[in-house]
């Protein structure tokens, strides 16, 4: 059935003391961003009529990674159940579901979200995720009967015909707003921890004749993470889904499992990644570009047809244009190369314009800092800059002009000129010989006075 309006309610009070971190649990980054903010993406595309974000007294920044979102402090906390009801006062008067959520589990696709809130719309008052774990180990079980979900029971509770059932709760509830507070203030706190648990919602449920059901989900969905060893098996889960959703797209990536993304990695058609890539955030690459073995980009964007790499660095503010080169051992910074210019050998380009078509040889360095403050190097269209060449900032080099190689460039350089700034040669023919006598002579008598 069609779902209806819908509130998304993310329970996210925990500290997580397992991740050892100052930061807040669910701050913690996937893919270059917080693994809450993955979760509130997705549930975002699904455009929820009212958003809430439980989290525990002083957690600011944890509402704040939420855009959009009203935050709802559970003080003191005492429970899912508990935490759920702290979004009471927000939701007053909305009659349609409720989607509980636990922002720890980043995971969880949009698909199975509309499923959920498409079998609460069929009547269910209660609608549970389920999954089936290759090893159900202490998880909750849920209990079906032939009118739907029956009830779950904690592992600890649970007898031994019961916990050989492999359907596990996931955790993530769909309700019907209309009655989901009333059977959340029923729920009693008569257990060691004297919490108050959202999975007692179904018993509640059921007391009153209402049904449940259940809407399975793949286990990697489900996965909640407390440690920084779930932390690091949820960001494989992640990239293995954007390096496929790359390939799906139309990039080859040899060597899928060396090539790692961030969650807004933008990449066209018949690109080739070598492995060993690494894109931080905010990477955009046009089609048929090439990226070879070991090179790091972040910040950048890239034009159809260029080139870059093995072993290159693009930093933000790097922007390359069409069939550019950047080759090996290179690094680009806030800067700008045109169409066809290449930069090929072991050079720094900071703060910097490099034209159309211009070459930038071996060693050069574009010198943009002085201890105090950056500043612009222009390189015009169509020039050559020789290897081993300092251009210090603010210089333009017009355009077509060349520089020598070895020059250290302190004034602009007009277009068309040809430039070389060499110290003159110094040459005594002979004279190594007569240095080298000197050289033994002072390390004799440097040994015989230690002696």
């Amino acid at each position: 059935m069609k779902p209806q309006a819908f509130a998304a309610v993310i329970l996210a009070a925990g500290r997580g003391t397992r991740m050892k971190s100052d930061l807040p649990k669910v701050l913690h980054p996937l893919a270059g961003r917080p693994m809450l903010a993955h979760l509130a993406g997705t549930v975002a595309g699904l455009q929820p009529a009212r958003y809430v974000v439980v989290t525990a007294k002083g957690m600011d920044k944890v509402a704040a990674a939420v855009p959009g979102a009203v935050a709802a402090v559970q003080d003191p906390p005492l429970g899912t159940g508990h935490a759920v009801l702290a979004a009471k006062g927000v939701l007053e008067g909305f009659k349609g579901d409720i989607l509980v959520l636990f922002g720890d589990c980043p995971l969880l696709r949009k698909e199975t979200i509309e499923a959920m809130l498409s079998a609460r719309a069929a009547g269910p008052a209660v609608v549970v995720m389920g999954f089936r774990p290759a090893d159900p180990a202490a998880y909750g079980r849920l209990i079906v009967g032939p009118e739907g979900l029956e009830r779950i029971v904690e592992f600890k509770d649970a007898s031994p015909e019961q916990r050989a059932i492999g359907l596990c709760n996931g955790g993530v509830m769909a309700l019907d707003g209309a009655v989901a507070f009333e059977l959340l203030a029923g729920i009693g706190n008569d257990n060691a921890q004297g919490e108050y648990y959202l999975t007692d919602i179904v018993a509640a449920a059921r007391a009153r004749g209402l049904s449940c059901a259940v809407v399975e989900a793949d286990p990697e969905e489900v996965l909640g993470i407390d440690s920084r060893a779930g932390l690091a098996v949820a960001e494989a889960i992640v990239q293995r889904r954007m390096r496929r959703a790359a390939m799906d797209g139309g990039a080859t990536l040899i060597d899928p499992e060396t090539v790692w993304f961030s969650h807004d990695t933008c990449i066209g058609r018949d690109v080739v990644v070598e492995p060993n890539v690494f894109f931080g955030p905010g990477v955009s690459i046009g089609d048929r570009v090439l990226i070879r073995a070991f090179s790091h980009l972040e910040g950048t964007s890239i034009e159809a047809g260029a080139s870059i790499g093995p072993f290159a660095r693009l930093r933000p503010g790097a922007k390359l244009g069409p069939d550019v080169h950047v080759g090996n051992f290179v690094e680009v910074k806030a800067a700008s190369l045109e169409a066809g210019a290449k930069v090929n050998h072991l050079t720094y380009i900071g703060d910097a314009r490099v034209g159309a078509k211009a070459n930038v040889g071996a060693g050069t360095i574009t010198c943009n800092y002085d201890g105090f403050g950056k500043y612009h190097t222009d390189i015009g269209a169509g020039a050559f800059i020789g290897s081993n060449s300092s251009l210090v900032a603010p210089v333009s080099i017009g355009d077509n002009a060349i520089v020598g190689a070895g020059s250290t460039v302190t004034q602009d350089v007009p277009a068309g000129a040809v430039t070389v700034v060499r110290g003159p040669l110094s040459q005594r023919d002979g004279a190594a010989e007569k240095f080298r006598d000197k050289a033994r002579a002072r390390k004799a008598a440097q040994q015989a006075k230690k002696g």
